[in-house]
């Protein structure tokens, strides 16, 4: 009998993760996947492409869930989801992240009985005030599959882990993902003048950065000042994409792209300067210099082994780390133990096999 996984996304990053799980487990015949999406329907940050890109399906079953409100977003996730298991049985249930749709669902999933896998387990900043954070140990004390990038996280999984819990090193998910696009990826239509190579990318999206305006200004002055006549190549949306054009630097705004696009873009940069996780794993993998606006990373392997360097919320430091960059002294970096692109199939072996 065939055995029911059900993967939960909360938002439009989680599912760049979780699509070589669905590829594998659809080519499967002893497993099926129920793919859930926590927000609704017509949610705009979905559009068809995603998935055409990702060459997987479209969720089944949406929760509906749209607050902005984090304690909302909990409490409406934990109903909708404990109405969606009354009505479709399942064997495990895969959550994704740290998000508070994450937390809400592997709360639930425990109250029922029922096996739950972390992914990306065992990521950590050791600050409690972010409400990711407690996400963060909520979620792993609850589940029974650790599924873990690194041996940094690893470790604090381990430690961390339940009696009955057990910790899997499975590697990086993410690296499916891109090793499996990676000849699909293609120039954006928008940037047909494009030289590989010859250009900057910046992204921002984290909301404390964006909040603080001045010292944003600052590091964005630096950073432009750095630059030089290298060209600075920004997708940016929503809050993000209106502080930058109210700051009005000298930056090349353009419309969001679709993941092949981003990632062709990402790819053939001279360098990346960022605050996303998942750009800078991208960075480390395509061997492209990256600069993160943090001061810790869930996957430290970026910066032990990997093409990251933190330089924090520090203009200063970004200016020196950019310098440094486009004066071709980089660091040399590797790719990490296990990012090679065989993570969905180790997660799958384990789960079938229990």
């Amino acid at each position: 009998m065939a055995k029911n996984i059900c993967i939960i996304a909360g938002a439009r990053p989680n599912f760049v993760k979780v699509s070589p799980l669905v590829r594998a487990i659809g080519n499967r015949q002893d497993a099926q996947c129920l793919l859930v999406y926590a927000g609704r329907e017509d949610d705009p940050t979905l559009e068809d492409s995603l998935f055409d890109d990702l060459q997987m399906p479209r969720p089944q079953y949406y929760l509906g869930v749209d607050s902005t409100s984090l304690n909302e977003i909990t409490s409406r996730v934990m109903a909708a989801f404990d109405c969606f298991l009354d009505e479709h049985p399942v064997d495990v249930v895969i959550v994704v992240d740290d998000l508070a749709s994450t937390m809400a669902a592997a709360i639930v999933t425990k109250k029922r009985g029922i096996r739950l896998a972390h992914l990306v387990a065992g990521t950590r900043s050791f600050d409690i005030n972010m409400p990711k954070e407690i996400n963060r140990l909520v979620i792993d004390a609850l589940s029974d599959y650790l599924f873990t990038a690194g041996v940094r996280s690893t470790g604090v999984a381990t430690r961390e882990q339940s009696e009955q819990s057990q910790t899997y090193m499975v590697g990086n998910i993410l690296m499916d993902t891109l090793r499996f696009n990676y000849n699909r990826l293609r120039k954006p239509a928008s940037l047909p003048d494009l030289k590989e190579g010859e250009y900057l990318v910046f992204t921002l999206n984290r909301k404390a950065l964006i909040a603080d305006t001045e010292n944003l200004s600052k590091m964005l002055q630096a950073m432009t000042e750095a630059a030089g006549p290298v060209p600075i190549i920004a997708p940016l949306r929503g809050l993000a994409c209106d502080t930058i054009h109210d700051l009005n630097v000298s930056i090349q705004i353009i419309d969001p792209l679709s993941y092949l696009e981003f990632g062709w873009l990402t790819a053939h940069a001279k360098g990346i300067i960022t605050d996303s996780g998942n750009v800078s794993e991208e960075a480390t993998f395509n061997g492209v210099p990256c600069i993160t606006l943090n001061n810790y990373t869930e996957h430290q392997e970026t910066v032990s082994v990997g093409s990251n360097v933190l330089v924090g919320e520090d203009p200063m430091k970004l200016r020196d780390a950019l310098s440094q960059l486009l004066s071709g002294n980089w660091k040399k970096c590797a790719l990490p133990d296990r990012w090679d692109g065989r993570t969905a199939e180790r997660i799958l072996q384990i789960l079938l096999s229990v």
